[in-house]
């Protein structure tokens, strides 16, 4: 039993340095496009802000990364909560085996 714990210890560590990883890079390529975009075109009136959408669709991975490692769903699965599921199933919860 311990060792379970441990291991779903482990990958929920995991888990929250690969979400934070994932924004820090998040911000890195924000500014970059931003740089390639200001300096890329010498018209000022009319450029078109091209950087928005590779931002939109990184930012809504963001989202789901952090809905992912943060939302109810990371939650661990208790014993009680199999027992519950196991009854709705309409069997009996037997933790002798």
């Amino acid at each position: 039993m311990t060792d379970d714990i441990r291991e779903a210890a482990r990958k929920r560590i995991k888990g929250r340095r690969d979400f934070w990883t994932m924004l820090f890079v998040f911000i890195v390529i924000t500014i970059l496009l931003n740089v390639i975009w200001l300096t890329s075109s010498s018209d000022a009136a009319n450029r078109y802000y091209w950087p928005m959408w590779p931002m939109i669709g990184f930012a809504i991975a963001t989202v789901f990364s952090a809905f992912s490692t943060f939302g109810p769903g990371s939650r661990p699965i208790t014993e009680d909560r199999i027992d519950e599921e196991i009854r709705r199933m309409g069997g009996n919860p037997d933790r002798s085996a």
